[in-house]
């Protein structure tokens, strides 16, 4: 029996992925790893499989019909993220291999004009991808690096936030939702606080893209960046958005093809937005089927699939609370799909070891937010975290699973 919201076709759902079909160990296939990359449904596989087959060329600048054809997929897509973030306009999406790729481009590029004496201001919460990137900035124009506290249940402490923002702040930089933690943030807030205080602002949506409605002109934010890959699409595209304003204004970050008007000795010119931040050949493919990642979550609906996951989180909640020595970190009032936790007596890759021969798959680590880790007083946790296509029944095999970690280390 597949257990799941009446109003949620999963038996449909689950259908669209081929993997979940697969056995781990002589075991069925528990797919508890969204937060570090999701399955692909069969339409991206298939339409990722499409292009190489009948459409593989470079892009752009190609006069033959191959290279048209791949040049208006790939922009196809660009308007498909534009009209998924509700840009106002095409040129503010900028394709990048993910988050990561997307907010180094930000420091490198935006970060050109800090100064000895700036702030640049952070959360506790962070994945290192949104802390180490300024780091190196600060290292190279003598900012400083601020970073705004979190309670005890993880949740950004908004005093502490406020506080630190200052004349002085020049970019406050912070995640959407949390991957350690799932914690979801008041970004509509923490932007005004920021504008107010006449901060450019970028938002880490990693982990908000494949479960909540993403609107960049609502939140009036001046950056904001997801990965493909956690998004039921391919590896190794993403995106950035900017304010054309704020892209127009800043220097190009990766010198090359594609990026350029022209080309001397003495001096070269820029291309246009966007693609004067896309130096060489894209992740073609990547691109074109990110497109059908976005039309399949879609087509399902991100209130639904929001729904369906927190139904899932409510029920390992529920098992949580009964059962002997487990501790969740990360217990905010407002929450994305995320658990994690830590097992008295066994270490969190114990655990990952010997639910990987049950057949579920977790995170266990730090996941890159050692910060995070720090604040809790541990070393790492384990981390379910569910995606779209997930079940309460999983949610129990999980639980059942923890139960033969009990007994192994009993």
């Amino acid at each position: 029996m597949i257990a799941s919201n009446d109003r949620y076709d999963i038996a449909r759902i689950r259908r669209d992925f081929p993997i979940l079909d697969r056995e781990v160990h002589g075991r069925p296939l528990v797919y508890l790893d969204n937060a570090a990359t999701s399955q692909k449904p069969r339409a991206v596989i298939d339409t990722e499989l499409r292009y190489y087959r009948t459409m593989n060329a470079n892009i752009h600048r190609g006069v033959h019909l191959l290279s048209q054809e791949a040049t208006d997929a790939y922009e196809a897509s660009r308007e498909r993220v534009r009209r998924f973030l509700n840009a106002a306009r095409r040129e503010e999406i900028v394709f990048v291999r993910g988050a990561t790729e997307a907010i180094n481009l930000v420091a490198a590029s935006y970060g050109q004009r800090l100064k000895s004496g700036d702030e640049v201001l952070i959360t506790a919460m962070e994945h290192h991808s949104n802390i180490v990137p300024w780091q190196l900035l600060c290292e190279r124009s003598g900012a400083v690096l601020r970073v705004a506290s979190i309670n005890d249940a993880g949740e950004l402490n908004l005093t502490s936030f406020e506080h630190l923002l200052g004349p002085r702040t020049r970019i406050a930089a912070f995640t959407h939702i949390s991957n350690a933690l799932g914690t979801i943030n008041p970004v509509r807030e923490l932007i005004e606080m920021a504008h107010a205080n006449g901060a450019v602002v970028l938002v880490d949506g990693a982990q908000a893209a494949p479960h909540a409605r993403v609107d960049v002109q609502a939140l009036d934010c001046d950056f904001y960046v997801f990965s493909g890959h956690k998004l039921y699409g391919p590896t190794g595209i993403g995106a950035l958005y900017g304010k054309a304003r704020l892209l127009d204004a800043m220097p190009p970050w990766q010198g090359g093809g594609d990026m350029i008007r022209e080309v001397s000795f003495n001096k070269s010119t820029w291309n246009d937005l966007p693609y004067k931040f896309e130096a060489g050949t894209p992740n073609i493919a990547g691109g074109v089927a990110l497109s059908a990642a976005i039309d399949y979550v879609e087509d399902i609906g991100l209130d639904a699939i929001a729904g369906h996951e927190n139904d899932l989180l409510i029920r390992a909640n529920e098992r949580a609370a009964d059962f002997p020595g487990l501790r969740p970190i990360g217990t905010a009032k407002d929450k994305a799909g995320i658990f994690s936790f830590v097992l008295d007596g066994v270490h969190p890759h114990d655990i990952g070891t010997i639910l990987d021969l049950e057949g579920v798959a977790v995170r266990t680590g730090h996941h890159c937010a050692m910060p995070v880790m720090g604040r809790f007083g541990v070393p790492a946790t384990v981390r379910a975290s569910f995606g779209l296509y997930n079940t309460r029944d999983e949610v129990d095999a999980l639980f059942a699973a923890l139960r033969r970690v009990k007994e192994v280390f009993a």
